[in-house]
């Protein structure tokens, strides 16, 4: 008889312990109680999740191997402009710099910029990086930074990105100008003389590198339509802006001068640069460089 009931005893504490297991085998392989999992591309309610839906594309691969992010922290809550910092290795950078954009909960953006890198980025290594992004909303809302290496190449297998979920506090904005050709304000094609657009931009202390950011940006669809346009060539990035004394010294890329010939379209994009700047009182004579060099550039 007591054999029996030793045999009944350990027959229970069997039985209780698979139940056990199972439960806890059916807990860890469908994944927490209380997320988002990610199914057949969709994000699905698992339990009672306290955080919202995840903003990142559902399945989405990220280069978190390759890419570190400082600042902003995930889900903080930004405002214009915002400061953007950390770690990428050097294969994400061209010509030391690197995009990023921000954008909403429906998938608009927001705001296009990139970061710089800070050291030398021709290497396998690490590189800091710091970058600026000013952006325009007029309520609080959720979004994501993207980071995208920089890729000259064109080719989508060589595309990489990042994703950070941030909530975007709506912005102050203040009046700027960019100045752009228009031959219908200027039918003699004077090449120099240019004329201002005022524009909306997101409020900051660093007001002239604002303003050319709206240049570099180009006329708007209504602009053209009404005869503006630039000489500016596309993906030119200002690199560094300095004022001093009256004198304002801008190093641009490149991409300033690649195939700009011709000594009317070389006064257009002088004319367009210098009278941007120029706009401001503090701003007396306008230096322009190209990674670094004065001499011999943007020649007819």
């Amino acid at each position: 008889m007591a054999f029996l009931k030793t045999k009944l005893f350990w027959q229970v504490i069997v039985i209780i312990l698979l139940i056990a297991v199972a439960i806890l085998g059916i807990r860890f392989l469908s994944g927490p109680e209380d997320t988002w999992l990610c199914q057949d591309g969709q994000w699905v309610k698992h339990g009672n999740p306290g955080a919202a839906m995840p903003i990142a594309a559902c399945g989405e691969r990220k280069q978190t191997g390759e890419i570190s992010v400082a600042m902003p922290q995930p889900n903080q809550t930004i405002s214009s402009p915002l400061i953007v910092e950390g770690l990428a290795i050097g294969n994400w950078y061209f010509e030391a710099s690197f995009p990023i954009e921000l954008i909403d909960g429906q998938g608009k953006i927001l705001s296009q910029s990139h970061v710089q890198a800070q050291s030398d980025w021709m290497t396998e290594n690490l590189v800091p990086f710091k970058g600026e992004i000013n952006y325009q909303a007029a309520a609080t809302t959720i979004g994501k930074l993207v980071f995208k290496n920089d890729n000259p190449s064109g080719l989508s297998q060589n595309e990489k990105k990042f994703e950070i979920p941030v909530v975007i506090s709506p912005s102050q904005t203040m009046s700027v100008k960019a100045f752009f050709n228009n031959n219908n304000l200027d039918p003699e094609v004077s090449c120099n003389k240019v004329f201002a657009v005022e524009r909306p931009a997101p409020k900051t202390a660093a007001v002239a590198g604002a303003a050319l950011e709206q240049l570099l940006a180009g006329p708007t669809d209504q602009e053209k339509a009404q005869g503006y346009f630039t000489n500016i060539n596309y993906g030119v990035k200002v690199q560094k802006l300095t004022i001093a004394d009256g004198t304002a010294k801008v190093d641009f890329n490149q991409a300033l001068e690649n195939a700009v010939g011709g000594s009317c379209r070389v006064s257009a994009v002088r004319a367009q640069i210098n009278e941007t700047l120029k706009q401001f009182s503090t701003v007396k004579d306008v230096v322009i460089s190209i990674n670094g060099r004065i001499e011999d550039i943007l020649q007819p």
